[in-house]
């Protein structure tokens, strides 16, 4: 019994170094950066025409609720 329990031993001890003697190489390959074209449509103008827009009415509202 105590020769099965010490040969299972040494058999573990031999496949556990085995397993860590294992060699694992990682290539690194260079990045390629590319540029990113971003095109963003903003209607600015539009929204401040319309905001002057309703401005004037709303001034407009304003005076014939105060009258």
């Amino acid at each position: 019994m105590k020769k099965k329990k010490c040969a299972l031993l040494i058999g573990t001890i031999i496949l556990m170094a085995a397993g860590c003697n294992t060699y694992h190489e990682v290539q690194v390959a260079p990045l390629e950066v590319k540029p990113i074209h971003i095109t963003i449509d903003v209607n600015v103008k539009v929204d401040k025409a319309l905001d002057n827009y309703f401005d004037d009415i709303d001034k407009t509202e304003e005076k014939i609720i105060k009258k």
